[in-house]
């Protein structure tokens, strides 16, 4: 049984069935889909790394847990947030309240704070070198943060650090605002005219 899992650090620690020491296991001998997770029955080959010590030559689920590993619950709730705004602003531009450049800025950012993600992970993963967590922040600014809120979730990454958290939703934060500014505000008029966005219409303004 995989006892033991850091998903960060990318190691964990099997537990043989028939007892005896654990062993370690590295996220780069794992051989299953999606990624490992604590508690979870594994069937494992044995190799030593170069200083002689035992170790998980290759791991991966077994039984049921063959079909892939755990799914963050954070993760459906970040896709239908992302597909929810995106798509949003997309209705918008169908209706002709803002010019196509708008959602496809979403779109295009969050695929790129998605991937900037994923290598900042892997990094972690192989002991690397970081993407620094200002550019994600600024990925995230600059309306990448539904693709960064799916990195997240999906990669396991950076959800329980609370400085990045903080900074993350501050980065949301401001970008929701400045959007609902230019959308509502009437001190937004003449930058509206300049980006071609129409305000929307609401009975109590």
């Amino acid at each position: 049984m995989l006892a033991a899992w850091s998903d960060d650090k990318g190691f964990g620690f099997i537990t043989p069935a028939i007892g005896g020491e654990r062993v370690f296991a590295h996220i780069s001998a794992y051989a299953g889909r999606g990624r490992p997770s604590a508690n979870r029955e594994v069937k494992y080959s044995l190799t030593e790394d170069p200083q002689g010590r035992i170790r998980a030559g290759q791991f991966k689920y077994t039984g049921i847990g063959q079909l892939g590993a755990r799914v963050a619950p954070g993760f459906w709730l970040a896709l239908i947030v992302a597909v929810g705004v995106i798509g949003g602003l997309g209705s918008a531009h169908a209706f002709g309240y803002m010019p196509m450049i708008v959602p496809a800025a979403y779109a295009a950012m969050s695929l790129l704070a998605l991937i900037m993600y994923a290598i900042d992970k892997a990094a972690a993963v192989k002991g690397r070198r970081r993407v620094p967590e200002s550019r994600l922040h600024l990925f995230e600014l600059l309306c990448g943060w539904p693709g960064a809120l799916i990195g997240q979730q999906l990669f396991h990454h950076k959800t329980r650090k609370r400085s990045l958290q903080l900074g993350f939703w501050l980065c949301v934060i401001l970008n929701v605002g400045v959007l609902g500014w230019l959308l509502l505000c009437p001190q937004a008029t003449l930058v509206r005219g300049v980006l071609g966005i129409e305000p929307l219409e609401l009975g109590w303004w």
